[in-house]
């Protein structure tokens, strides 16, 4: 069964004859004898399948689901979706594999039980909705943790499966009223459309039915005293009155059924105030119409619930497409591809890409999407890696060279070897690290969150005091000030102006080739006083080539090359891959290289291990010279100039030195030139040899450089940084570099450095144009200067608007047209993001100053 044909929704069929599922809602097939005592009493079942499932919420003491959801206003079978009717399938281990991924390091039984699921969730209309699942969520026993992104109605929830089980957390999710299915892209893209339709009819029946009610209304305003007898204004009111029901209660119902929700579970959300509003304002309407006495509101209700309704609906379009920006990714991989099956042979195959393995050879034709991770070994062409990398321009692909899985070929067929497949393929990392930073709240989110819960009741409060002080001044007014009290300033805006902006931002990061991972790493950067980079492999290509080798042991240069290759096998090191090339390039035919024993690495050091039963060393000078204690020579004079020089050594004495050299990204200098000009302090920290150190530096213009540290130092340097008040962004690459990433504020790692390092960076670089570093600061600093102005303009349209409402200056269609017109401008502001071309011209103007 697909996710697709599990999330589906039947309509509910039940009529008085004919007795059909209590589960489900579907009629029995004749002579099918199915139940399940449920609250004491007999309930029938269509199949063995609604029967299990039945007695499986009923085992768990889940019962209360079906007393939720008969009590909803909506029918059964729309309030329980498919994916709770089969809890049991969602529980099964094979079906979890392509949503839930296990969460603990494996340090231990109790981490190797922690599962993490990416999820999404209906229902949610504001932060309180987001703030209510979280918090429910939270309290069951188990759930180790929960984060809900408002914008994207993206989670990411955490639990212990030995203590709950994910059907009992989608169960416990529906008892409140909502709905939440494993994230895939085609069920997002499917509730947004059915988010769409649905939204644009409340909106058509609100559209039709103000326009149809100002009509009526407009000449009872005209008409002077007298001018329009009794009986046509009561008929007009009762023609008001019935082109007014459907407002209330079919394009407003969302209001009143997320209050209703709210207030069962003793919280105000951001419809209660709504509700209350045109609640009060239909009954009043309602009551003068039956008595043919008072004033009626009707024009004014539908006018307020088109407003929000419009509001609402432009602020979901914009959400969406700034959602849908982040979510290309997940589309790229395609669903089938073309596998040989006995390489060199012709013979073919079409499969669908889950069902790859490792070593399968697949043929990519030109326009087709590279359906995994492998390496070219026929054919050259190039692949186009925008959307992964940030790199506009395709990329030369040629036999040995690696390909990305969701990149686009180009030019001619390549045939590939596949290296890695489904949740090991680097698109899908991105993708969990990109749903792991929109699920994540950073503290400004959460303080704004807070604020808006607390503005909700102290909103309520001066709405009842506002109505009692006007019953005592001037009780005609009374209701609709009252009406306009809590219409005018619905903290929808205060909750939109971070969330949307951070997504906005998010995605349009993105396209440039650099990822966020972390929730708070665009506020962070943003702050960012004084940047610290590494050199090799950062600010340098990291593609060492082998210069000189300098023998200095009982053993020619040959064989030292053949020590130092196999003592660095298998290191993601840059001189440990340029040993191997250099060996690779310096013999024709591939020789056995020695076999070492207990080879161990020291990070930021060098590697140890024995050969013949003596130990031996590569790596820094002094950790060469501390396994023998003697001297360099004193004419080798290794500090000579800006080189990299990497030492070999045994228990004796020296064997070799080897020279490398190592060329400067092209962007590097621009890149500092635009920090500084900034005004951000840059460092440069390396356990390169100072003489090599400094010459990077001078050819970048760094006059804060420091060689020869070991990842303890760099540590120690950060901390100092820190204490002395400074907000540090790391940039590095290696293993040695991962103490120091974490350390720092926020961190960059480039997308070609080690695993370890992209594992602790809050940003990655997918592209090798460090340049869009710049880029990327000067993006996250208009984000933050567009939060600070959503904020402000939030916060003084509360202040002045609430007091207007309060002294009667605010009708209530002038507040319906206030509170979606304030929400709308939060919304359009943070969009502006979307648009790179003003960094572009920023990042231009520092790099000239």
């Amino acid at each position: 069964m697909t996710l697709s044909n599990i999330a589906r929704a039947e309509s509910w069929r039940e009529t008085p004859s004919v007795v059909c599922c209590y589960h489900c809602g579907q009629p029995p097939p004749p002579g099918s004898d199915y139940s399940v005592r449920i609250t004491g009493t007999p309930r029938p079942m269509c199949c063995l399948g609604c029967q299990a499932v039945a007695q499986a919420i009923v085992d768990n003491k889940l019962t209360d689901y079906y007393h939720r959801r008969d009590a909803l206003p909506e029918s059964r079978r729309e309030a329980a979706p498919e994916a709770l009717r089969e809890l049991a399938l969602f529980d099964n281990p094979e079906f979890q594999k392509s949503f839930v991924r296990q969460a603990g390091d494996g340090s231990d039984v109790a981490a190797e039980r922690q599962r993490e699921a990416a999820l999404i969730f209906e229902g949610i209309s504001c932060a309180a909705c987001a703030w209510l699942n979280e918090t429910y969520l939270a309290r069951q026993p188990g759930v180790l943790s929960v984060d809900i992104n408002y914008a994207t109605r993206r989670a990411r929830v955490r639990w212990d499966e030995r203590r709950i089980r994910l059907s009992q957390i989608l169960a416990a999710v529906a008892a409140i009223g909502y709905r939440a299915y494993p994230y895939d892209v085609a069920r997002s893209e499917q509730l947004a459309q059915d988010e769409q339709r649905a939204a644009l009819w409340r909106l058509f029946v609100a559209g039709f039915g103000m326009m149809q009610v100002m009509m009526y209304a407009v000449p009872a305003y005209l008409a002077g005293a007298g001018e329009m007898s009794d009986d046509i204004a009561q008929l007009m009111r009762w023609t008001s009155l019935v082109l007014t029901i459907p407002v209330a209660g079919y394009a407003a119902l969302p209001f009143f059924r997320n209050a209703w929700r709210d207030l069962k579970l003793m919280r105000a959300g951001m419809d209660v105030p709504v509700s209350l509003g045109v609640g009060s304002a239909f009954a009043a309407s309602l009551w003068a119409t039956l008595s043919g006495e008072g004033e009626v509101y009707f024009d004014s209700v539908t006018m307020f619930v088109f407003f929000l309704l419009c509001g609402r609906y432009l602020e979901m379009l914009a959400r969406q497409a700034a959602v849908r920006g982040t979510e290309e990714i997940a589309r790229l991989l395609p669903a089938f591809c073309t596998r040989l099956l006995r390489y060199p042979l012709t013979a073919s195959e079409r499969i669908a890409v889950a069902a790859l393995v490792a070593g399968d050879v697949v043929q990519v034709q030109p326009g087709e999407v590279i359906p995994a991770d492998g390496v070219v070994i026929e054919g050259e062409s190039s692949a186009e890696e925008a959307l992964l990398t940030g790199e506009s321009q395709p990329v030369a692909k040629q036999p040995g060279v690696a390909v990305i899985g969701g990149s686009i070929n180009r030019a001619s067929p390549l045939v590939l070897r596949v290296e890695k497949t489904g949740e090991a393929t680097r698109l899908a990392a991105i993708r969990r690290l990109m749903e792991r930073a929109a699920t994540e709240k950073p503290r400004i989110v959460r303080l704004a969150d807070r604020a808006a819960s607390w503005f909700v009741a102290a909103l309520l409060v001066l709405a009842v005091v506002t109505a009692y002080a006007w019953l005592r001044i001037d009780p005609d007014r009374a209701l609709w000030i009252f009406f306009s009290v809590l219409v005018v300033s619905c903290p929808c805006a205060l909750s939109l102006a971070t969330p949307m902006a951070l997504a906005t931002a998010t995605g349009a990061l993105s396209k440039i080739g650099l990822l966020a991972t972390r929730g708070h790493a665009i506020e962070t950067l943003a702050r960012a006083t004084h940047f610290v980079f590494d050199k090799t492999g950062t600010l340098t290509h990291g593609r060492l080539r082998l210069k000189q080798t300098i023998v200095l042991g009982d053993v020619d240069a040959d064989q030292a090359l053949r020590l130092a290759a196999a003592l660095e096998q298998g290191s993601e090191h840059a001189i440990g891959k340029s040993l191997g090339r250099s060996l690779h390039a310096s013999f024709a035919t591939e020789e056995m290289l020695p076999a070492f024993k207990e080879v161990k690495a020291y990070t930021g050091q060098g590697v140890e291990g024995r050969f013949n039963d003596r130990p031996h060393r590569i790596g820094r000078i002094e950790f060469v010279q501390s396994l023998h204690g003697r001297s360099l020579p004193q004419q080798v004079q290794a500090d000579a100039d800006g080189d990299t020089w990497v030492a070999l050594g045994d228990e004796q004495g020296w064997l070799a030195l080897f020279s490398f050299s190592d060329s400067i990204r092209p962007q590097a200098r621009s890149l500092i030139a635009a920090l500084r000009a900034d005004g951000c302090a840059v460092t440069l920290l390396s356990g390169d040899t100072p003489a090599a150190v400094a010459e990077v530096a001078r050819r970048l213009g760094i006059t804060d450089a420091h060689g020869g540290l070991s990842p303890q130092d760099k540590h120690e340097f950060i901390s100092r940084l820190q204490e002395s008040g400074a907000i540090v962004a790391m940039i590095g690459d290696g293993v040695n570099d991962a103490p120091v990433l974490a350390r720092a504020q926020v961190s960059i790692a480039m997308g070609s450095g080690t695993e370890l390092a992209r594992a602790q960076g809050d940003f990655i670089l997918m592209t090798d144009d460090i340049g869009q570093i710049a880029q990327g600061v000067a993006l996250c600093r208009r984000t933050l200067a567009i939060i600070r102005q959503n904020l402000i303009w939030a916060a003084i349209y509360n202040l002045s608007a609430v007091p207007l409402a309060m002294f009667g200056y605010v009708t209530p269609w002038m507040a319906g047209i206030g509170m979606s017109a304030s929400s709308l401008l939060v919304v359009l502001n943070a969009l502006r993001l979307q648009k790179v071309s003003k960094v572009k011209r920023t990042v231009a103007a520092l790099q000239a100053a």
